[in-house]
């Protein structure tokens, strides 16, 4: 069930919040959380009965292993149980991501073959790992069933994160609280992330499609730029819009998750994207990957270029992938490599921010195709190199509404670090207002969020592929 359909958002949304709030009145938090798992369920539901069914078998499997581990006192004991859990996730992860991948490279011919791969995969995987290890290393208690169904079903979060650990979701189960503040506050962040998807994101999505469904026919150079450029905001709007959604509804029921983005396109460093860029996964990557392989204390370019393999491993199963993750893990030893030198301190910031936007904006095209060969074609025809005959040039794609769109989506991923930024925001809350303004200015991008969502296709949440 989309975030950005009429059912969620007038019909399923509302319901939960009601019950939610009506049980809250009567001061029952375990019926509040039974509610929310029952809800949870349902919503996953639509994506079909098979996946729900895996889902609630993986749930039982990861409970009685957290109930295993808490039984035994010996570390070395508890350590080879937590590696074979962990070796159980990693099969069943590899299994659903890349078995395809493994049987292309044999033979030639799998059409036979089909697997539907889970809702939220990779994110329940991750968050199972966060569990195990939490629970083993971080003296947080392994929870009942309940918690452990709560966790893992919890609906603002199960398809495309952000990704919650278990030592900063537990405490949050018995522990949280319900305000008008909280509530108003995740239904302004709801209409800034739909706002984000149905307004900029989809609107982009269109001119990005219409425009590889023509990179191996030819097309322009200017094209070329313009739909990299369109991918560039419409992957971040779209993620972004996401996190959005499931963070304001996660605190409308009382949950606080940490930010999921945080201006990314200000930054002057590839590290520094990355540490503004989909945080939650950096930090499960940072805690339960690089920590443990060593992180700072040694092997750190080993670890670095590790951690971005597996990174770009993660979002999918074909070269572009581990291309991209490599070339991301590259830059990045190599700033590490040069952070300290004289040389690299005295570059302006503002020719650091230039580079590195437009090495994301180049490495986001390998991102956007689905084979490698395709995104050749694609930097062939931005330099002038076609591979055919041009019947469709810049101005087919675009029209007056997506420069519109374009040239707002700019503004807006841009203007993080302006100082202006900061002074409005503190105007919107702390004075009358500015408040009555900021609320006027929700409801309108909601309206018209609403209408963009109505008059167009639907366009899944581009992450729900990973």
């Amino acid at each position: 069930m989309p975030f950005t359909s009429a059912t969620f958002l007038f019909v399923f949304l509302p319901l939960t919040i009601i019950l939610y709030y009506v049980f809250n009145f009567i001061g029952k938090i375990k019926l509040n959380n039974l509610l929310l798992i029952l809800f949870s369920l349902v919503f996953y539901a639509v994506s079909g009965l098979r996946t729900l069914a895996y889902l609630l078998v993986f749930i039982f499997i990861m409970y009685l292993s957290g109930k295993i581990l808490s039984t035994f006192r010996d570390d070395k004991t508890k350590k080879g149980i937590l590696i074979i859990f962990l070796t159980f996730i990693t099969l069943v992860l590899c299994y659903y991501k890349y078995i395809t991948f493994i049987l292309e490279l044999f033979s030639k011919d799998i059409k036979e073959f089909s697997i539907v791969i889970p809702l939220g995969l990779s994110f329940i995987m991750f968050e199972g790992i966060s569990y195990l290890v939490d629970s083993y290393k971080n003296g947080v208690k392994s929870g009942s069933l309940v918690d452990v169904m709560l966790f893992f079903t919890f609906f603002p979060k199960i398809a495309s994160g952000p990704i919650v650990l278990w030592r900063d979701f537990y405490p949050q189960i018995y522990k949280r609280k319900v305000s008008v503040d909280l509530f108003f506050s995740g239904m302004n962040r709801i209409m800034i992330g739909l706002a984000k998807k149905s307004i900029i994101a989809d609107s982009l999505g269109v001119v990005v499609q219409n425009i590889n469904e023509n990179v191996t026919l030819g097309i322009d150079s200017p094209t070329a730029f313009f739909g990299a450029l369109c991918y560039f905001l419409q992957i971040y709007y779209d993620f972004s819009g996401y996190s959005d959604i499931a963070i304001g509804v996660s605190r409308i029921f009382g949950f606080e998750f940490k930010e999921n983005f945080n201006s990314p396109y200000t930054s002057t460093s590839i590290g520094e994207f990355w540490r503004r860029w989909h945080i939650s996964l950096g930090t499960w990557f940072r805690e339960y990957i690089y920590i443990p392989l060593g992180g700072n204390r040694k092997h750190v370019y080993l670890n670095l270029f590790i951690v971005f393999l597996i990174t770009g491993i993660w979002h999918g199963s074909t070269f572009n992938f581990v291309i991209w993750g490599i070339s991301h893990g590259i830059l990045i030893m190599l700033e590490r490599a040069s952070r300290n030198n004289k040389w690299y301190k005295k570059i302006p910031s503002g020719i650091k921010w230039i580079f590195t936007m437009v090495f994301v904006y180049l490495t986001w095209i390998i991102f956007m195709l689905p084979s490698l060969k395709q995104a050749i074609i694609y930097y062939k025809s931005m330099f002038g190199v076609y591979v055919g005959d041009i019947y469709f040039t810049f101005e087919y794609f675009v029209d007056e509404k997506v420069l519109i769109i374009v040239c707002a989506a700019l503004v807006g991923a841009f203007v993080g670090k302006w100082k202006i930024v900061e002074i409005i925001r503190q105007w919107t809350q702390n004075t009358k207002w500015g408040l009555i303004f900021s609320q006027i200015i929700y409801i309108g991008l909601f309206i018209l969020a609403v209408w963009f969502m109505m008059n167009s296709s639907y366009s899944p949440f581009l992450y729900f592929q990973f």
